[in-house]
């Protein structure tokens, strides 16, 4: 041991050494903290990083530009998911996908995959049509073609415009995306713990001189 220590009291000795630990502790939170909050942003890849907060706003333009983006197409169909009302969005993508078939041979096999599962009455994702345009949709089954769903298609696009995509905005789905929540520790909170490392080594200086 040193002098300038050996002369020091035994009292001031102690007190030094439990400060020196606590100093230490303090500065490995705050190590670890800044560490968390890198690793934190990272790690996590949320839509938001990888899609402009221009082309998130421009979501609430329209339900079209929304559901025409595959990250605002997936926020949207997990917010019906949540609301037990996905079978909407999920039939304007099977008819968005029949649209682009190519051979006539597919079509009709296709056709009726879909009036199955969306339009039939006893379909178990039943999308809710009026009776007028699920006969009209029943009558184009008999010769199947590109077009055939586009009526079905444009009525519940309608029905999701004017119902599910207005309260899609105003939920933590879409408004996670415009504000994204900061993650891991804050710059405030490692900061006061710096600060907080100093104040207990000046303490030491003052205790011991």
């Amino acid at each position: 041991m040193c002098k300038g220590l050996a002369a020091l009291p035994a009292t001031c000795l102690k007190s030094a050494k439990d400060m020196k630990h606590r100093l230490g502790v303090l500065l490995q939170k705050s190590d670890s903290c800044d560490y968390g909050s890198s690793q934190g942003k990272k790690e996590k890849v949320s839509p938001s990083q990888r899609v402009s907060q221009e082309e998130v706003k421009k979501w609430a333009e329209s339900l079209e530009n929304l559901i025409h983006h595959d990250r605002g197409l997936a926020a949207f169909r997990a917010f019906l998911k949540s609301e037990y009302s996905e079978e909407n969005i999920e039939f304007w993508v099977s008819c968005e996908d029949y649209k682009k078939t190519k051979s006539p041979a597919k079509l009709s096999p296709k056709a009726r995959k879909i009036y199955d599962e969306f339009i039939s009455v006893q379909a178990t994702k039943e999308v809710n049509l009026d009776s007028c345009t699920r006969e009209k949709t029943s009558h184009n089954m008999l010769e199947p073609t590109l077009s055939c769903f586009d009526e079905a298609q444009r009525k519940i696009f309608t029905l999701m415009e004017k119902d599910s995509y207005r309260r899609f905005l105003k939920s933590p789905y879409y408004l996670d995306l415009v504000s994204p929540p900061s993650a891991g520790c804050g710059p405030e909170n490692c900061k006061r713990a710096h600060t907080h490392a100093l104040d207990c080594n000046s303490n030491i200086i003052s205790q011991c001189a």
